[in-house]
């Protein structure tokens, strides 16, 4: 799927705790990310992680978060979580990806972060490895940890995709931005995780809850408008 529609994939990540999992699942997410970089104010533990995902499995997709896992790391959580998808977020390389779906046959999404146009340049090659690519915010250059850090870059940098890429979009989403953003790029999904946080870490259910809603608006308005068209 290459443009936005009534079935967008909609990802919350970034979660830690059982109430902010359940507002996820109530608002109807298609995905929960749970992130296991350590520098990150999102971090859960392989423990914590095994316990919210026994609450979402079947109910919408898991997303395993990594930054430039080994196999074994990468195999081992897949063994004992068993999420849905691995989302590499380092600087793994497309043979890299292709070793680790190798070790836990998941499909993987891999980030890519974009400032510039020269950015897209690397989407050839990873779309070729990993089953989706995300583009993210890079993020700047004294960060401790990968991602958007809650900034958006120049969504129109993506119209010199090949319009048949579904890929997801990320960086500085929130309630109030996501309809024009899926406006505006047309993507197959859309991940938020500070965009509906209080604070760094700390999810908020009411902006959980107005993301998803705000996004399916968007979605379906998008494929009013293309049936005009």
């Amino acid at each position: 799927m290459s443009r936005s529609g009534p079935s967008l994939m909609i990802k919350i990540c970034g979660l830690s705790t059982p109430e902010t999992v359940a507002a996820a699942l109530d608002a109807g997410a298609d995905m929960i990310g749970l992130n296991f970089h350590p520098r990150s104010p999102r971090f859960v533990t392989l423990e914590r992680a095994t316990e919210l995902a026994a609450m979402a499995r079947g109910r919408t997709a898991i997303v395993a978060l990594l930054v430039d896992p080994s196999q074994e790391q990468a195999a081992e959580l897949a063994e004992r979580l068993k999420p849905d998808w691995l989302q590499l977020h380092g600087r793994e390389t497309p043979e890299q990806i292709r070793s680790l779906k190798a070790a836990t046959g998941l499909p993987v999404i891999k980030a890519l972060g974009i400032a510039a146009a020269h950015d897209l340049a690397a989407v050839a090659d990873y779309s070729e490895a990993a089953d989706r690519i995300l583009l993210d915010a890079k993020p700047p250059k004294d960060a401790a940890y990968p991602g958007g850090h809650g900034k958006a870059f120049d969504w129109s940098l993506l119209a010199a995709l090949d319009p048949a890429l579904g890929f997801m979009l990320s960086g500085g989403l929130d309630p109030a931005n996501v309809g024009q953003a899926i406006a505006a790029t047309r993507p197959w999904g859309v991940d938020v995780s500070s965009g509906v946080e209080s604070a760094p870490g700390v999810k908020d259910i009411g902006k959980i809850r107005d993301f998803v809603a705000a996004a399916r608006a968007a979605a379906a308005a998008a494929t009013t408008e293309a049936g005009r068209t």
